[in-house]
C-alpha cells in the first residue's frame, strides 16, 4: 500500500514544464463543481524569480530557511481561498467516487470517528480542516476526475512564491502590527477557524494564505534541502519517499505570529493523529491537528508522471 500511494503521490505531482501560456487564457476563473451548485475561484498566478527562504537577520528565523537562493518558478493558477467544507462535502458524500476518479483501492475517506470540525463549522465558507495530506491528494484526483482540470497541491517554492507575491519580508505587508488585518492567529481567532475571504487578500488576490488553516504541500520536509539547491534552480520539488515529515505552510488559527511568517517551515509529525482511536490509524483525519487544511494549485502546464 505504501509504495502504491507513493507512485499516486507521483502522479498527482505532475510539475509543470517551462512551456508559456497564453496571456488570453491565463487568466482568474471560477468555476461550478460538475453535479452541483457549489463554486470556487482560482487566481493565475505569473511565473517568475524570488529569494526563496528568510535572510539570517529576520527575526523568528530558523536555520532549515536558508541557505536563501534565487529560484525560478513558472506560472501557476492558485485557489482564491482554501478548500471549504462546501466543497469537500462533495467529495467526501460522493457515493460514486471510485467510479468517477481511477485512483487506489481506498478511494473513499473512512468515516470520522467523531466530529472533526470540532463544532467550528462546517456550511457557508468555513476552510475543511484536520486534513491529512492523503486526504488532501484524493480529493485533487477526484476534482480532476469531475472537472477534466488537473489541480493539485503546491510545492513549497511555489506556496512561498505566491504568498509572498513580489513582496521580500517576513510578511507580504509591512508591518507585524498589521497582522490582524490579513490572518487570523491566535491573538484574534478565539481559538477557532473563520470564514475564508474575511480578512484583506495578499497583493495576488490570495485570501488567508496566512493563518486560519495551515495549507499541505506536496514535498517532503527536509531541513537542508535548501541547502542542496543552487541559484536558478527551476520550480524545485523534493519528492516523498516516506510518510514523514511533509511540508506545511502558512500557519494556523491556533498559531504565533512568528509562525505566521512566510518562510516559517513547518513540518507534519505522527503526533497530529495521537489521540485516533483507530488501529492502524488513520491516513484520511487528523485528531490533533484541527488547524491544518489546503489549497489548489492548477499548473499552467503539466507534465504527467514525474515521481
Amino acid at each position: 500500500m505504501q509504495f502504491h500511494f507513493f507512485c499516486l503521490l507521483g502522479l498527482l505531482t505532475g510539475l509543470q514544464s517551462a512551456g508559456q501560456v497564453s496571456s488570453d487564457s491565463f487568466a482568474p476563473y471560477e468555476t461550478t463543481i460538475p453535479e452541483s451548485s457549489i463554486r470556487f475561484q482560482m487566481v493565475p498566478i505569473p511565473g517568475g524569480e524570488f529569494l526563496l527562504g528568510s535572510p539570517n537577520d529576520e527575526p523568528g528565523r530558523s536555520a532549515d530557511e536558508g541557505p536563501q537562493h534565487k529560484i525560478r518558478i513558472s506560472p501557476f493558477w492558485m485557489g482564491v481561498h482554501e478548500v471549504t467544507y462546501d466543497e469537500f462535502l462533495l467529495y467526501f458524500n460522493d457515493e460514486n467516487v471510485s467510479r468517477n476518479v481511477d485512483a487506489d483501492a481506498v478511494t473513499r475517506p473512512t468515516a470520522q470517528y467523531i466530529d472533526l470540525s470540532w463544532g467550528m463549522g462546517k456550511q457557508g465558507g468555513f476552510p475543511v480542516n484536520s486534513m491529512s495530506q492523503r486526504t488532501a491528494l484524493m480529493y485533487c484526483k477526484w476534482l480532476y476526475g469531475k472537472t477534466g482540470q488537473f489541480y493539485r497541491l503546491p510545492t513549497e517554492a511555489e506556496w512561498e512564491y505566491a504568498s509572498r507575491a513580489g513582496t521580500t519580508g517576513a510578511y507580504f505587508f509591512a508591518e507585524a502590527k498589521d497582522l490582524k488585518e490579513y490572518a487570523w492567529f491566535a491573538d484574534n481567532s478565539k481559538k477557532k477557524y473563520q470564514k475564508v475571504m474575511q480578512k484583506k487578500p495578499n497583493p495576488w488576490g490570495l485570501y488567508d494564505v496566512l493563518g486560519n488553516v495551515a495549507e499541505w504541500t506536496i514535498d517532503q520536509y527536509d531541513e537542508k534541502f535548501y541547502a542542496t539547491l543552487t541559484d536558478d534552480t527551476r520550480d524545485p520539488n523534493h519528492t516523498i519517499q516516506q510518510p514523514y515529515p511533509i511540508s506545511v505552510g502558512g500557519g494556523g488559527f491556533t498559531d504565533l505570529p512568528t509562525d505566521l511568517r512566510i518562510a516559517k517551515r513547518t513540518r507534519s509529525v505522527p503526533a497530529w493523529n495521537r489521540r485516533d482511536p483507530q488501529i492502524p490509524k488513520s491516513k484520511w483525519w487528523l485528531t490533533d491537528a484541527m488547524a491544518v487544511g489546503f489549497r489548489l494549485v492548477r499548473p499552467a502546464a503539466i507534465q504527467i508522471g514525474r515521481a
